[in-house]
């Protein structure tokens, strides 16, 4: 492997990493070298993947679960993963989710409800304040040692909205402001900050056969490459994003949705 893209020893937290778009993450960043905390709010998913990953690289892979969209949270889990390796040098904010709901009743829908607060606090918090949260618990080692790098997950509807996605766009919209302003506020200290905006990635086993096939056929009529994305693939930008061969690159945000926001 190049060395420039060699993560050998580099310790890596992953939140929302049980699948998914984490999944592909973890298995990639691991392949190269690291060592990775996965995190997810339940042991379900994440115990099997993180035991799977250990298994195919050879690297210490150790689950981590808690709910990262409170302080409490957050907090306890960057405590475990530290007490564990001693250090984080490769923060990935990919906690989130696609949650559809409209601001307001549409009278044209039907059974259209508006969001209430409950909902519409909850997509901010495992869009956006999980990210805010995972990033200020790490802050102290890597200011500390001058040295990190941040790689937090947004969406192309934060360049591209939609509609019955409102709050879900505002939130990964608020993750691109958030990237900027922290890799300004970051830079002198050697730490790089950066984001990925995928566009459409299904993770294969979680949907049905008919499920892959209507969405085969939208992304060869609305994408321009005309497919969907692989999970591993949102896993390779993030290695470069974590790795040396980023090192002149902060506050960036990279858009991998196979032209889809253009």
């Amino acid at each position: 492997m190049n060395s420039a893209f060699d993560l050998t020893d580099k310790v890596v937290f992953i939140t929302g990493a049980g699948r998914g778009i984490g999944r592909g993450i973890a298995e990639v960043l691991a392949e190269a070298g690291a060592n990775v905390a996965m995190n997810a709010l339940t042991s379900t998913n994440v115990d099997k993947t993180a035991a799977a990953i250990a298994e195919a690289t050879g690297r210490s892979i150790v689950p981590v679960t808690g709910d990262v969209t409170n302080t409490a949270g957050a907090t306890r889990v960057v405590d475990e993963v530290m007490e564990r390796f001693g250090r984080i040098d490769i923060l990935v904010n990919n906690l989130g989710d696609a949650i559809g709901m409209p601001l307001a009743a549409l009278p044209d829908k039907e059974n259209s409800q508006a969001i209430g607060d409950v909902d519409l606090q909850k997509i901010i918090d495992i869009n956006m304040t999980g990210t805010v949260l995972c990033t200020r618990a790490v802050a102290p080692q890597m200011l500390e040692r001058r040295s990190g790098k941040i790689v937090n997950i947004s969406s192309y509807t934060a360049g591209r909205a939609g509609g019955n996605v409102v709050i879900y766009s505002m939130a990964k919209a608020a993750v691109v402001g958030f990237t900027r302003a922290q890799a300004l506020e970051w830079a002198s200290y050697g730490i790089n900050v950066n984001a990925i905006a995928p566009g459409l990635y299904p993770e294969p086993n979680a949907i049905s056969g008919e499920r892959r096939e209507q969405l085969a056929k939208w992304a060869k009529r609305a994408i321009p490459l005309g497919r969907t994305g692989e999970l591993r693939e949102v896993g390779y930008l993030a290695l470069y994003l974590a790795s040396p061969a980023s090192d002149y690159m902060t506050g960036q945000t990279l858009y991998l949705d196979g032209g889809l926001s253009l």
